[in-house]
């Protein structure tokens, strides 16, 4: 843990845990929300071909989860750490002409 704690520029055990815990909470709430809007879009797994519904879901996760990180990460007091790892995120995904 101690090198993870320097990699991340992190000084205490409970920054890591908030840190942990944001990622959690994040990743298990764009997962639903997208499942919610595959929903409402009446794509399911019986009515579409399983790797094209799996496909489409990570069309909708991966542009959704830097935006809720640094959200969550803010809500949760950690945004000096979020926000600049979820920029990086959203430039490798080519969505940087989003954060101008």
């Amino acid at each position: 843990m101690n090198k993870l704690k320097t990699r991340w520029g992190i000084t205490s055990n409970f920054q890591l845990a908030i840190i942990f815990i944001v990622f959690a909470i994040n990743g298990s709430l764009s997962a639903k929300i997208s499942s919610f809007f595959l929903d409402q879009l009446n794509i399911t797994k019986e009515n579409t071909n399983i790797i094209l519904y799996y496909i489409i879901l990570l069309v909708l996760v991966l542009p959704l989860y830097p935006f809720m990180l640094m959200f969550f990460g803010w809500l949760f007091g950690q945004s000096q750490f979020f926000t600049p790892f979820a920029k990086r995120m959203i430039r490798s995904m080519k969505m940087g002409f989003l954060l101008k």
